[in-house]
């Protein structure tokens, strides 16, 4: 009772309300291992004696050991010949012989501090005041606030973003290794903790990895090490915003001084692009997504999209290895808990229209529809259709209207919510007091 009469008190003084008000203790929380979204955590390269390139001054750091790729702000924004670098060196690409991915010859890229948040806290950790560069932050906070401790009890698993996963029969190893070191890391989380079973917590492309991975483990080893999977602004469809970044490219995290068109071949190559197109299962055969002159584009015909913005070598990839993987995992619930936390109410990408002055000049129109600012309603919203007749699967839905994308991640009010879903995942059999 004292506990609620000074939370009630501190409600009239304190907006948002401290996030240890709306939690009763104790707290003896299972273990969570967090995931983050494509461009969510810091990636780290090096060059090697094969690396070759004709732009200047790329080869300066060739033999002089890791430097952080993804992202450097200050390198970008002050040397104007490190951002040609930039878009080369972050470029993969797809081998038919090998049915595969790699990077480019000479380029060593890794995602360092798996097992830990330190690595995707801050995008650029040389920038902690600008608040585009963070991004767990706050939410590492909050849940360090109610309990959680750093390689404890918490812990993160930070992966090469540009790699997917493929449907199977198809190799894909960098995905697929990091899948075998988040199973390796569950087990490592729960073994810690008392063998309790662990809290998987994502955020965007973050989901769909974890999803993969519940689904190719045996359901066995699903119930006896996951607790709950919650997800927050899962692209379970993909996002028409993905359709502008191929077409024309974009400037990522709002860097406006890189030329879109510098790094549209580069955002390309990357195999989870492919992966965040939207699935017709999601989108429908015949929703207009993509308008010019000439053509209409919807989710049905993909690889026309692809070869009519001059990308036909991603039209074999995407056949052989995406479309089909979408189409499937949709459709295969993991049989254990799932949460998923999304942002309603804000203006997104649903029909992108290009005039005269074709891909290159950008949109000459963009019609907006619901979502989170970058994924689709219908996207966010796929799970609950497909699973709404799966009576063995437990599926909630939480909607936080007027939350970004991102913002899920920052707003105040939305990581009230996050807390709360994570509290009471990891409170589920558990007696506690007030």
């Amino acid at each position: 009772m004292k506990a609620f009469f000074w939370c009630s008190l501190l409600f009239h003084l304190l907006s948002p309300l401290p996030i240890q008000c709306i939690l009763p203790t104790p707290f003896d929380p299972h273990p969570l291992v967090l995931i983050p979204g494509q461009g969510g955590n810091q990636l780290m390269a090096r060059l090697t004696d094969d690396y070759v390139s004709t732009a200047p001054n790329c080869e300066a750091a060739k033999g002089k050991g890791w430097f952080r790729l993804w992202i450097n702000y200050t390198n970008l924004l002050e040397d104007p010949f490190a951002r040609p670098c930039f878009a080369e060196q972050m470029t993969i690409f797809y081998d038919p012989d090998l049915d595969d991915y790699s990077n480019a010859p000479g380029v060593v890229t890794r995602a360092p501090f798996f097992g830990s948040t330190r690595g995707f806290r801050y995008r650029d950790p040389d920038h902690k005041r600008t608040s585009k560069f963070m991004y767990m932050e706050k939410l590492v906070k909050q849940l360090e606030a109610i309990g959680y401790e750093e390689g404890k009890s918490l812990f993160g698993a930070p992966y090469d973003f540009r790699y997917g996963l493929a449907a199977k029969g198809h190799n894909s190893k960098i995905g697929s290794q990091f899948l075998d070191d988040l199973k390796e890391l569950v087990e490592k989380a729960s073994k810690w903790n008392e063998n309790k079973p662990v809290i998987i917590l994502t955020h965007s492309l973050g989901g769909l990895f974890a999803l993969q991975m519940l689904n190719r483990s045996p359901l066995s080893w699903r119930r006896k090490f996951i607790h709950r999977f919650i997800a927050l602004s899962a692209p379970w469809g993909g996002t028409v915003v993905e359709m502008r970044v191929f077409a024309s490219g974009t400037s990522p995290l709002g860097l406006s001084f890189l030329d879109p068109l510098l790094v549209r071949e580069e955002s390309r190559s990357l195999e989870s692009n492919l992966w965040l197109l939207p699935s017709p299962k999601v989108f429908g055969e015949d929703t207009l997504l993509v308008m010019t002159k000439d053509k209409k584009y919807s989710a049905s015909n993909i690889a026309d999209f692809l070869k009519g913005i001059g990308f036909s070598e991603g039209v074999g990839p995407y056949e052989s290895r995406i479309l089909p993987l979408v189409r499937e995992y949709l459709g295969a619930a993991p049989g254990i808990p799932v949460t998923c936390v999304v942002g309603v109410g804000i203006q997104t990408h649903e029909t992108v229209v290009y005039g005269e002055g074709g891909f290159d000049a950008g949109p000459e129109e963009v019609i907006y529809g619901d979502g989170d600012g970058l994924v689709n309603l219908v996207s966010l919203l796929a799970l609950e259709k497909e699973w709404s007749n799966l009576p063995q699967q437990e599926l909630k839905m939480v909607k936080l209207p007027n939350i970004s994308h991102e913002g899920i991640l920052t707003d105040d009010l939305a990581l009230r919510e996050v807390i709360k879903q994570v509290y009471e995942a990891a409170s589920i059999g558990m007696t506690t007091t007030s």
